[in-house]
């Protein structure tokens, strides 16, 4: 098997779990840093924006580390999509298929349903809701709770910080009552 064959097949949970997981020690160790994501555009505002903000106004020099992940996060995702992709359809449970259907979504040859996410259907309701409500609610939520998933999830839970515990419970309380109770109706739209 080549290197690239065995990239594209799915790591499994014991080992990509642990590589996950061991980024927090990591980053402790080496120089007391955090991890998350959501911060680096605060450090890119900051690095951008000459306004004299008191949240942008800071060392975002400190921080630069966090850009250098964040666009290695950039430059592997677009690597991988380059020269990883799977060119077979997505394999999607028949129930959920059948009830997609009924949304009128049935076409899943990439990630996300093009009958929902593309710009024609912004200017629908739906659309608009999915893509542009939803955005901003990701944003906000992301802001208030100080961080995102990755951050709280990740980082905040293994250093047992209290309130990661509540924004980690939160997010997961707030997926589940989009998912079940919520999209099903945005979608009838």
């Amino acid at each position: 098997m080549s290197l690239i064959e065995f990239i594209k097949q799915p790591w499994p949970w014991y080992v990509a779990g642990p590589l996950i997981g061991l980024t927090v020690p990591t980053l402790l160790i080496i120089g007391n840093k955090t991890f998350g994501i959501s911060s680096s555009l605060r450090h890119i505002c900051a690095a951008c924006l000459p306004a004299k903000i008191p949240f942008f106004n800071y060392d975002w020099k400190k921080e630069i580390w966090n850009l250098f992940f964040v666009g290695g996060i950039l430059l592997g995702g677009f690597i991988a999509f380059l020269f990883l992709q799977n060119p077979e359809p997505m394999i999607v449970n028949p129930n959920l298929s059948a009830e997609l259907a009924t949304y009128g979504i049935t076409n899943y040859d990439s990630l996300v349903p093009t009958e929902v996410f593309n710009w024609s259907s912004l200017f629908t309701l739906r659309g608009f809701i999915m893509m542009v409500v939803g955005g901003f609610l990701v944003g906000f939520g992301t802001r208030y709770a100080g961080g995102c998933t990755s951050g709280h999830a990740i980082m905040g839970l293994s250093t047992l910080q209290w309130p990661s515990l509540i924004a980690t419970i939160s997010f997961m309380a707030g997926g589940f009552i989009m998912a079940n109770l919520l999209l099903p109706f945005i979608l009838k739209l």
